[in-house]
């Protein structure tokens, strides 16, 4: 005997109710409460489905889902962070590579033609203010989603987080800038070398983090999760 589609529908409404907030966490538990009931069924055919739920109910114990959403959010916090990764590394193929050894060349030769503390400030400042843009619509299509549907995704939760990697990876640039001693002082060409290095890997951070990775993130929930696909169409 089977779940209906109401009584599915009933699953998802009784994990809320339990404050689950991330639909794909849901969807994870409620797909372990359906098998479970429908193997209650297998015994005694007999019991209701509101029997059957609030006996499942009572085996979680007294704090309810609490620790099998923590254990479950954990496993699949991991799964998406490996995926992040995954596409993270994907990204650097040999013509990649290359290009990025040939950007920090020519970073490297143009500071140490036309260097000066004010051209690195307004370059600092243009990866600053190119973030906001992508943070601002991304973080305000998950909210208007939200409102639309009442579903959030764990995934897409650990994409935004990761759009806060590229402004930690500024903060010892600003560090290394106030404390230096000597600002007149010209910098040597090994550390024009480590800026160039320290800037392009800051525009790839930026680019991969808040345009590639959130791309294939709906991809990824398009396939796995169907409602995620009537959702955005």
């Amino acid at each position: 005997m089977k779940l209906t589609t109401q009584q599915i529908d009933q699953l998802f409404t009784f994990t809320r109710q339990h404050y689950l907030e991330w639909y794909d966490l849901q969807s994870e538990l409620v797909d372990l409460i359906a098998n479970a009931i429908e193997t209650q069924w297998q015994e005694n055919p007999n019991r209701s489905f509101d029997e059957a739920l609030q006996l499942e109910f009572k085996k979680f114990g007294v704090f309810g889902f609490m620790d099998v959403v923590e254990s479950r959010q954990a496993v699949l916090g991991e799964k998406y962070n490996r995926i992040v990764w995954s596409h993270f590394k994907g990204f650097f193929t040999i013509p990649k590579i290359i290009l990025t050894g040939f950007l920090i060349l020519a970073l490297f030769y143009f500071l140490k033609e036309y260097y000066t503390k004010e051209i690195l400030t307004v370059t600092m400042l243009f990866l600053i203010s190119s973030m906001l843009p992508f943070l601002f619509f991304e973080n305000r299509k998950m909210k208007k989603r939200k409102q639309e549907t009442g579903k959030s995704w764990l995934f897409e939760k650990i994409i935004s987080n990761y759009g806060t990697f590229p402004w930690l990876m500024i903060l010892p640039f600003h560090f290394f800038n106030i404390i230096r001693i000597d600002r007149t002082a010209y910098p040597s060409d090994l550390a024009l070398f480590c800026m160039s290095l320290f800037i392009v890997s800051m525009s790839l951070a930026i680019f991969i983090v808040l345009k590639i990775i959130p791309s294939k993130a709906e991809a990824y929930l398009k396939q796995t999760y169907p409602e995620y696909k009537l959702e955005n169409v």
